[in-house]
């Protein structure tokens, strides 16, 4: 497939994909998409940005045009976050405009009622975090027996999450002979334990290499003393053109860079786990309508973040876990464009870096702080003990996703 006009859909669906500028799908929707339309079972790996949603909302959609019309819920996509299950439901409503398909979101943190009259009022596609809507199931608010399709995007952040318990009680309320649609950036133990059990003989598909960042990232490193990185991240934001999203470790850090860089950048906002959904979604909103030049955010914050030509992510704080550096560098070199991934570390973190580097197999290049980078005033220096570059073979800050919960930010 190169153009979606090849493809068997409604006059109506072709005109809403044509009217947004839908026209040559991605390498992950053109693998995709045919085998949903089939009614197949489908498992995809892909990283974020490359495309995803469209290529199990247009299946979706098309499924529910060609059904006899009937009452509840048809489709579930379960998803991560809130931010994602928005803006989810922003692409199905563009692309069902016309067709009388109507959807409504489930998720924690915002008012249950509304989103019980969406479905009571004939929305056939739920979109749903798994917390929310296993809330719904126990208290018979909500039946999926009539459901003929499940949607997994971002299965591999919902099971990071500790979701895996929630999600196969979900499926237990479905009709087993639905189809399934399985998204994921990276494939793990528990990924695949949750795929051949509950998505049986499912086509795969295998986008880009999935252990890795995307191959549009150049991946810098900055070796640097704590009290120079404000420095580096102002001059970047002088010299250097577009938008940056900035990954701060804990949410009380993510706030105090975000002041620190409005006296001298200005519009700047910060997003984590403390933020109501109405600020974070309107910080998200500024941000992607280039109101907000910068945002800085914790990396449980970020999940499910999709904002299209962000041109630079900067890792200001290290993850705490290698696997979280791919879905920050991520967020930049999406749709072909070329994006720029800096990360800032000190002499006492290189053994970090070597963690991170051979967990994913790849080689940050090494970058010099240019000239000028001055000393953050009130900040004392930290002394830089001289290591080896070597790993750390006992103290490093990363642990593996089944060592145990991480503590929330």
């Amino acid at each position: 497939m190169k153009t979606f006009s090849e493809l068997s859909l409604s006059p109506l669906l072709k005109s809403n994909l044509a009217k947004h500028g839908f026209v040559e799908p991605t390498p992950v929707q053109a693998l995709s998409i045919e085998p949903a339309l089939a009614g197949h079972n489908l498992v995809a790996t892909a990283q974020t940005g490359t495309g995803k949603t469209l290529a199990f909302v247009l299946p979706l959609i098309h499924l529910l045009q060609n059904e006899p019309k009937k009452s509840g819920v048809r489709a579930l996509i379960l998803i991560p976050t809130r931010e994602l299950a928005i803006q989810i439901q922003e692409v199905f409503t563009k692309l069902a405009a016309g067709t009388g398909i109507r959807s409504a979101v489930v998720v924690g943190g915002l008012g249950e009622h509304p989103q019980l009259q969406a479905i009571r009022k004939g929305a056939q596609v739920v979109v749903a975090t798994p917390g929310r809507m296993f809330d719904f199931l126990s208290r018979n608010l909500v039946n999926l027996s009539g459901a003929r399709m499940l949607v997994l995007d971002e299965a591999d952040r919902m099971l990071d999450m500790g979701f895996l318990p929630t999600i196969k009680r979900i499926m237990a309320s479905m009709p087993a002979d639905r189809q399934t649609l399985f998204f994921s950036a990276t494939i793990e133990t528990s990924v695949k334990h949750l795929v051949e059990v509950h998505v049986p003989n499912a086509i795969r598909v295998e986008v880009g290499n999935t252990t890795k960042p995307v191959e549009q990232v150049d991946l810098h490193l900055y070796e640097i003393e704590a009290d120079r990185k404000l420095g580096l991240l102002e001059k970047m934001l002088q010299e250097e053109p577009g938008s940056f999203l900035v990954f701060a470790r804990t949410k009380h850090g993510a706030d105090r860079l975000a002041r620190k860089l409005s006296r001298t950048t200005g519009k700047v906002v910060a997003i984590h786990g403390d933020r109501s959904q109405n600020q974070r979604n309107q910080a998200l909103k500024g941000f992607q309508d280039g109101y907000y030049r910068v945002l800085v955010a914790t990396d449980v914050a970020a999940r499910g973040l999709h904002v299209d030509n962000i041109s630079h992510v900067v890792n200001y704080d290290l993850p705490q876990v290698p696997e979280d550096f791919i879905h920050r560098v991520g967020r930049t070199g999406r749709a072909g464009a070329r994006g720029v991934a800096s990360t800032f570390a000190t002499r006492n973190e290189r053994g970090d870096i070597a963690t991170i580097e051979r967990a994913l197999k790849i080689r940050l290049v090494r970058r010099e702080v240019p000239a000028g980078v001055v000393r953050e005033a009130g900040l004392a220096p930290v002394i830089e003990i001289p290591m080896s570059s070597e790993p750390r073979p006992k103290k490093f800050v990363f642990r593996s996703r089944n060592a145990g919960r991480r503590r929330a930010i």
